[in-house]
Protein backbone atom coordinates (compact mmCIF):
# COMPACT_ATOMS: atom_id res chain seq x y z
CA UNK A 1 0.00 0.00 0.00
CA UNK A 2 1.43 3.30 -0.85
CA UNK A 3 1.86 6.21 1.66
CA UNK A 4 -0.87 8.50 0.05
CA UNK A 5 -3.41 5.84 0.14
CA UNK A 6 -2.49 4.72 3.74
CA UNK A 7 -3.06 8.25 5.04
CA UNK A 8 -6.60 8.05 2.90
CA UNK A 9 -7.25 5.12 4.36
CA UNK A 10 -6.44 6.88 7.77
CA UNK A 11 -8.67 10.04 7.24
CA UNK A 12 -11.58 7.59 6.23
CA UNK A 13 -11.25 6.09 9.72
CA UNK A 14 -11.25 8.97 11.42
CA UNK A 15 -14.24 10.65 9.75
CA UNK A 16 -16.52 7.49 10.09
CA UNK A 17 -15.51 7.31 14.06
CA UNK A 18 -16.35 11.17 14.35
CA UNK A 19 -19.89 10.56 12.94
CA UNK A 20 -20.57 7.35 14.42
CA UNK A 21 -19.43 9.62 17.42
CA UNK A 22 -17.03 7.26 18.78
CA UNK A 23 -13.54 8.33 21.07
CA UNK A 24 -16.10 12.10 20.54
CA UNK A 25 -16.86 14.44 23.40
CA UNK A 26 -20.40 15.45 23.07
CA UNK A 27 -20.51 18.94 24.71
CA UNK A 28 -20.95 19.75 27.84
CA UNK A 29 -24.96 21.17 27.39
CA UNK A 30 -25.90 18.17 25.61
CA UNK A 31 -24.27 15.91 28.39
CA UNK A 32 -25.71 17.48 30.96
CA UNK A 33 -29.06 16.79 32.78
CA UNK A 34 -31.54 19.73 33.89
CA UNK A 35 -32.12 19.30 37.96
CA UNK A 36 -35.08 18.51 39.00
CA UNK A 37 -37.40 21.37 40.04
CA UNK A 38 -38.13 21.92 43.92
CA UNK A 39 -41.32 20.60 45.39
CA UNK A 40 -42.47 20.12 48.87
CA UNK A 41 -44.51 16.96 48.09
CA UNK A 42 -47.73 15.08 49.33
CA UNK A 43 -50.04 15.44 52.21
CA UNK A 44 -50.89 12.15 54.15
CA UNK A 45 -53.43 10.17 52.33
CA UNK A 46 -56.96 11.01 53.35
CA UNK A 47 -55.80 14.65 54.70
CA UNK A 48 -58.64 17.33 54.97
CA UNK A 49 -58.10 21.07 55.61
CA UNK A 50 -60.77 23.52 57.07
CA UNK A 51 -60.28 26.73 55.86
CA UNK A 52 -61.63 29.58 58.72
CA UNK A 53 -61.94 33.14 57.83
CA UNK A 54 -64.60 34.65 59.42
CA UNK A 55 -63.03 38.50 60.37
CA UNK A 56 -64.34 40.91 63.39
CA UNK A 57 -62.06 43.43 62.17
CA UNK A 58 -60.34 44.68 59.42
CA UNK A 59 -61.11 42.36 56.08
CA UNK A 60 -58.35 41.83 53.18
CA UNK A 61 -59.56 41.85 50.36
CA UNK A 62 -56.97 38.83 49.43
CA UNK A 63 -59.42 36.18 51.43
CA UNK A 64 -61.17 34.63 47.98
CA UNK A 65 -57.60 34.79 46.31
CA UNK A 66 -55.97 32.63 49.44
CA UNK A 67 -58.93 30.51 49.66
CA UNK A 68 -58.72 29.47 46.08
CA UNK A 69 -55.21 29.10 46.21
CA UNK A 70 -55.53 26.27 49.49
CA UNK A 71 -58.49 24.61 47.27
CA UNK A 72 -56.00 24.31 44.77
CA UNK A 73 -52.98 23.28 46.65
CA UNK A 74 -55.08 20.34 48.14
CA UNK A 75 -55.84 18.96 44.43
CA UNK A 76 -52.16 19.18 43.53
CA UNK A 77 -50.78 18.30 47.21
CA UNK A 78 -53.46 15.63 48.03
CA UNK A 79 -55.67 16.97 50.55
CA UNK A 80 -59.14 17.89 50.44
CA UNK A 81 -60.30 21.61 51.44
CA UNK A 82 -63.16 22.74 53.36
CA UNK A 83 -64.13 26.70 53.69
CA UNK A 84 -66.36 28.57 56.73
CA UNK A 85 -66.76 31.96 58.39
CA UNK A 86 -69.16 29.87 60.69
CA UNK A 87 -67.53 30.06 64.10
CA UNK A 88 -70.09 26.69 64.63
CA UNK A 89 -67.57 25.02 62.62
CA UNK A 90 -65.44 24.46 66.21
CA UNK A 91 -67.12 21.86 68.01
CA UNK A 92 -65.02 18.27 69.39
CA UNK A 93 -67.19 16.22 66.91
CA UNK A 94 -66.57 18.61 63.54
CA UNK A 95 -63.04 19.41 64.13
CA UNK A 96 -61.95 16.02 64.56
CA UNK A 97 -63.00 15.60 61.07
CA UNK A 98 -59.56 17.86 59.63
CA UNK A 99 -56.18 17.16 60.43
CA UNK A 100 -55.49 21.40 60.20
CA UNK A 101 -57.25 24.26 60.57
CA UNK A 102 -56.36 27.51 58.30
CA UNK A 103 -56.81 30.64 59.67
CA UNK A 104 -57.02 32.88 56.57
CA UNK A 105 -56.06 36.24 57.49
CA UNK A 106 -58.81 36.37 60.72
CA UNK A 107 -59.16 38.89 62.81
CA UNK A 108 -60.65 40.17 65.65
CA UNK A 109 -62.70 38.28 68.07
CA UNK A 110 -63.99 34.86 66.30
CA UNK A 111 -64.71 32.62 68.56
CA UNK A 112 -67.10 32.32 71.60
CA UNK A 113 -65.49 30.78 74.98
CA UNK A 114 -67.22 27.06 74.22
CA UNK A 115 -65.84 27.32 70.29
CA UNK A 116 -62.23 28.49 72.07
CA UNK A 117 -62.45 25.25 74.22
CA UNK A 118 -62.65 23.16 71.76
CA UNK A 119 -60.37 24.56 69.71
CA UNK A 120 -57.84 24.08 72.42
CA UNK A 121 -58.21 20.27 72.90
CA UNK A 122 -58.52 19.54 68.95
CA UNK A 123 -54.76 21.21 69.12
CA UNK A 124 -53.28 19.68 72.26
CA UNK A 125 -54.81 16.25 71.36
CA UNK A 126 -52.93 16.40 68.06
CA UNK A 127 -54.63 18.55 65.33
CA UNK A 128 -52.87 21.18 62.83
CA UNK A 129 -53.08 24.79 62.67
CA UNK A 130 -51.82 27.36 59.81
CA UNK A 131 -52.06 30.80 60.55
CA UNK A 132 -51.63 33.09 57.58
CA UNK A 133 -50.76 37.52 57.73
CA UNK A 134 -53.44 38.67 60.31
CA UNK A 135 -54.13 35.71 61.98
CA UNK A 136 -51.92 37.56 64.40
CA UNK A 137 -54.67 40.20 64.48
CA UNK A 138 -57.12 37.87 66.19
CA UNK A 139 -57.87 37.17 69.65
CA UNK A 140 -56.04 39.47 71.45
CA UNK A 141 -57.90 38.55 75.30
CA UNK A 142 -57.32 34.55 74.57
CA UNK A 143 -53.94 34.16 76.01
CA UNK A 144 -53.79 30.27 74.59
CA UNK A 145 -54.31 31.48 70.78
CA UNK A 146 -51.71 33.98 71.50
CA UNK A 147 -48.99 31.34 72.52
CA UNK A 148 -50.45 29.26 69.56
CA UNK A 149 -49.96 31.55 67.10
CA UNK A 150 -46.85 33.06 68.48
CA UNK A 151 -47.08 36.71 68.14
CA UNK A 152 -49.83 39.70 67.81
CA UNK A 153 -49.77 42.33 65.35
CA UNK A 154 -48.60 45.87 66.42
CA UNK A 155 -48.49 47.92 63.62
CA UNK A 156 -47.48 47.87 59.60
CA UNK A 157 -45.80 50.35 57.03
CA UNK A 158 -47.35 50.84 53.47
CA UNK A 159 -47.05 47.83 51.63
CA UNK A 160 -43.60 48.01 49.87
CA UNK A 161 -40.41 45.53 48.50
CA UNK A 162 -38.50 44.12 50.73
CA UNK A 163 -35.88 41.22 51.17
CA UNK A 164 -36.76 38.32 53.40
CA UNK A 165 -34.03 36.11 54.35
CA UNK A 166 -34.55 32.52 54.81
CA UNK A 167 -33.11 31.18 57.83
CA UNK A 168 -33.99 27.37 57.53
CA UNK A 169 -33.25 25.60 54.18
CA UNK A 170 -34.81 22.53 55.38
CA UNK A 171 -37.80 23.03 56.70
CA UNK A 172 -40.52 22.23 54.08
CA UNK A 173 -42.33 25.32 54.00
CA UNK A 174 -38.73 27.02 53.01
CA UNK A 175 -36.52 24.47 51.61
CA UNK A 176 -37.76 25.66 48.17
CA UNK A 177 -36.93 29.54 48.61
CA UNK A 178 -34.27 31.26 47.83
CA UNK A 179 -31.63 32.13 50.70
CA UNK A 180 -32.85 36.01 50.20
CA UNK A 181 -36.48 36.44 48.58
CA UNK A 182 -37.09 39.57 47.21
CA UNK A 183 -41.28 40.61 47.19
CA UNK A 184 -43.76 42.98 47.76
CA UNK A 185 -45.88 42.64 50.32
CA UNK A 186 -47.33 44.02 54.12
CA UNK A 187 -44.75 43.96 56.72
CA UNK A 188 -46.00 43.26 60.44
CA UNK A 189 -44.12 45.19 63.57
CA UNK A 190 -45.22 42.29 66.34
CA UNK A 191 -45.81 43.54 69.80
CA UNK A 192 -43.26 41.09 70.77
CA UNK A 193 -41.36 38.42 69.16
CA UNK A 194 -42.44 35.27 69.27
CA UNK A 195 -40.85 33.09 72.07
CA UNK A 196 -40.35 28.85 72.04
CA UNK A 197 -40.49 28.84 68.36
CA UNK A 198 -38.03 27.61 65.53
CA UNK A 199 -37.61 31.22 63.15
CA UNK A 200 -38.17 29.51 59.49
CA UNK A 201 -37.66 33.84 57.62
CA UNK A 202 -36.51 37.05 59.11
CA UNK A 203 -37.50 40.67 57.50
CA UNK A 204 -34.06 42.84 56.21
CA UNK A 205 -35.00 46.06 58.04
CA UNK A 206 -32.77 47.93 56.29
CA UNK A 207 -34.26 46.84 52.81
CA UNK A 208 -37.66 48.84 53.14
CA UNK A 209 -38.71 51.82 55.25
CA UNK A 210 -41.34 51.69 58.31
CA UNK A 211 -39.85 48.85 60.17
CA UNK A 212 -39.76 48.70 63.92
CA UNK A 213 -38.28 45.60 65.19
CA UNK A 214 -34.76 45.89 64.70
CA UNK A 215 -32.23 43.56 64.03
CA UNK A 216 -34.43 40.39 64.77
CA UNK A 217 -37.73 40.99 62.63
CA UNK A 218 -39.11 37.18 62.62
CA UNK A 219 -41.84 36.86 60.02
CA UNK A 220 -42.88 33.08 59.72
CA UNK A 221 -41.95 30.29 62.58
CA UNK A 222 -43.32 26.98 63.60
CA UNK A 223 -44.24 24.88 66.51
CA UNK A 224 -45.47 22.04 68.78
CA UNK A 225 -48.20 23.02 70.94
CA UNK A 226 -49.03 19.81 73.43
CA UNK A 227 -49.01 16.70 70.57
CA UNK A 228 -50.33 19.37 68.28
CA UNK A 229 -48.32 21.60 65.24
CA UNK A 230 -48.70 24.94 64.62
CA UNK A 231 -47.30 26.87 61.73
CA UNK A 232 -47.34 30.73 60.96
CA UNK A 233 -46.64 32.77 57.75
CA UNK A 234 -47.12 36.66 58.31
CA UNK A 235 -46.79 37.29 54.23
CA UNK A 236 -49.96 37.05 52.11
CA UNK A 237 -51.72 40.35 52.34
CA UNK A 238 -51.71 40.94 48.59
CA UNK A 239 -54.13 39.14 45.98
CA UNK A 240 -50.66 38.52 43.94
CA UNK A 241 -49.02 36.46 46.89
CA UNK A 242 -51.01 33.90 46.02
CA UNK A 243 -50.13 33.57 42.72
CA UNK A 244 -46.31 33.45 43.53
CA UNK A 245 -45.39 29.98 43.32
CA UNK A 246 -42.49 30.93 45.83
CA UNK A 247 -45.43 31.78 48.32
CA UNK A 248 -47.48 28.65 47.49
CA UNK A 249 -44.73 25.98 48.09
CA UNK A 250 -43.87 28.19 51.08
CA UNK A 251 -47.84 27.74 52.11
CA UNK A 252 -48.34 24.45 51.18
CA UNK A 253 -45.64 23.22 52.68
CA UNK A 254 -46.59 24.71 56.13
CA UNK A 255 -50.07 23.08 55.30
CA UNK A 256 -48.40 19.50 55.00
CA UNK A 257 -46.27 19.68 58.17
CA UNK A 258 -49.14 21.02 60.17
CA UNK A 259 -51.18 17.72 58.56
CA UNK A 260 -47.99 15.37 59.42
CA UNK A 261 -48.11 13.52 62.69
Amino acid sequence: MSLSLASHSIRAALLGAALLGVGTRLPAQAASTSAPSCSVGKAPAGSRVLVFSLTKGFHHASIPSGIAAITELGASHGFAVDTTVNPAAFTDDNLRRYGAVVFMSTTGDVLDSAQQASFERYIERGGGYVGVHSATDTEYDWPWYGRLVGAYFKRHPAPQQAKVNVENKTFIATRCLPAVWTRFDEWYDFREPPKDVSILLTLDEGSYTGGGMGAFHPLSWYHKVGDGRAFYTELGHTNESFADPAYRGHLAGGIIWALTR
